[in-house]
């Protein structure tokens, strides 16, 4: 039994030292807020030019149009 205590006593240190160090890192800095905005900006672009050309544009209408003339 009294290993059991020994072994239950070190897991709720380690739960603590793991939640202490969590805390610790509270967030982004403002750098890399940046960075991120940028590359979600980035990212947004490149998906809004791909969704808008001509090639996927039609084929994207071909997929709604045949999903609305299918029969249910």
């Amino acid at each position: 039994m009294g290993r059991a205590v020994r072994v239950r006593a070190r897991m709720r240190a380690l739960v603590r030292r793991v939640r202490a160090a969590v805390r610790a890192d509270g967030g982004m800095v403002t750098s890399e807020y940046a960075v991120g905005i940028i590359a979600a900006v980035a990212f947004a672009a490149v998906l809004y030019k791909v969704l808008t050309s001509g090639q996927v544009s039609a084929e994207l209408q071909n997929i709604v149009k045949r999903a609305l003339d299918a029969r249910m």
